[in-house]
């Protein structure tokens, strides 16, 4: 009897290990600095990790699949330029159009996120369709999106100036928050990012696409032989992709209060660690968003708590890369004991 207890204990651990490991590391921290578990500090944390939060969800989409998409970073930073440059005051001397009105906010919002899911349905198109494997396909279009953002970012009269002066009813969505009173507050940005998991969630478990999407990843000629139109799958899952890429540039953009065409550089290498430490395999055709979260958590853990209480950023780096190659290595024990 004991021994089935701690067989059931043990399974009950592994299949919860992130966020074991994610309650670990903030007791950790917190006995190193107990003023770590503040309120203020935990709503910064969160604060700072929503966008990332959002990359990462697109990130999963494209790893249950079995793919991988390097080109999420530069997408960001295409949204958050082409939102942000519209999206600056009046009385601002650097305006990236200088006669441009004072358009309503949700269109450049809307123009960016379009602009992202666009990126996505020509990954999807180049994946699908002409059969290019997609760390190729979007290394590809990672090079091109930096690119065609380094030459609108380089217009007159901007040339290549960051981009500032933006206009209060944007950036409220990236710095303003609800106030509760007592000195609790949540950010709206945080509330967004909350919700965007929630749609996901409910994309992944109770669809027709979220379904398919773990079919083709566990088995991509199971998923062809089972009637599972895969082409127009994959389009809709790279899309989807670019959208939330989408969200998150102009959220950035709205968040720091301006933008640059450096904007997301590396983030997508954030977001795939994130999500392979968060249980999504790399194999395809695992994952969940829980485990996306907590693996977002742990790295905005890892960078705010660890600057928190002094350790040097170059740890910090050593850290989060053991961190990733211990979940790779278990996600890969995992696979082959399966096959």
């Amino acid at each position: 009897m004991n021994t089935q207890v701690i067989v059931k204990v043990k399974d009950y651990l592994a299949q919860r290990a992130i966020f074991v490991v994610l309650i670990l590391l903030v007791i950790g921290i917190a006995v190193a600095d107990p003023n770590f578990l503040a309120f203020s500090t935990l709503r910064d944390i969160l604060q700072q990790s929503s966008t990332r939060l959002i990359i990462a969800l697109g990130a999963a989409f494209i790893l249950i699949t079995g793919g991988v998409d390097l080109s999420a970073g530069r997408v960001v930073g295409l949204t958050a330029v082409v939102s942000a440059s519209m999206l600056q005051t009046e009385v601002y001397a650097n305006r990236f159009f200088p006669d441009l009105p004072q358009v309503s906010v949700l269109l450049p919002i809307l123009i960016g996120i379009i602009a992202g899911l666009i990126v996505g349905l020509i990954n999807g198109f180049i994946v699908a369709k002409l059969h290019v494997p997609p760390f190729i396909a979007t290394l590809g279009t990672m090079v091109g999106i930096y690119g065609v953002n380094s030459i609108y970012f380089d217009m007159e009269p901007n040339q290549s100036q960051p981009i500032g002066g933006l206009r209060p009813d944007f950036t409220v969505w990236g710095s303003g928050y609800i106030d509760f009173g007592g000195g609790y507050s949540l950010p709206y940005i945080v509330i967004i990012a909350i919700f965007v998991a929630f749609i996901c969630w409910v994309i992944f478990n109770k669809t027709r696409l979220g379904k398919n999407m773990y079919a083709i990843g566990g088995n991509v000629q199971a998923a062809h032989v089972s009637g599972i139109n895969v082409a127009r799958n994959l389009i809709a899952i790279y899309a989807i992709s670019g959208a939330l890429y989408g969200i998150a540039g102009v959220l950035e953009a709205a968040r720091t209060g301006g933008a640059t065409n450096n904007y997301g550089n590396m983030y997508e290498l954030d977001a795939i660690a994130a999500c392979v430490v968060g249980g999504v395999s790399t194999a395809g055709g695992i994952g969940t968003v829980p485990g996306v979260m907590a693996g977002v958590l742990i790295f905005g853990v890892i960078n705010y708590g660890l600057t928190f209480i002094g350790v040097s950023p170059y740890w910090q780096l050593i850290i989060k890369g053991l961190i990733i190659v211990a979940a790779v290595a278990f996600d890969i024990r995992k696979y082959m004991a399966k096959k």
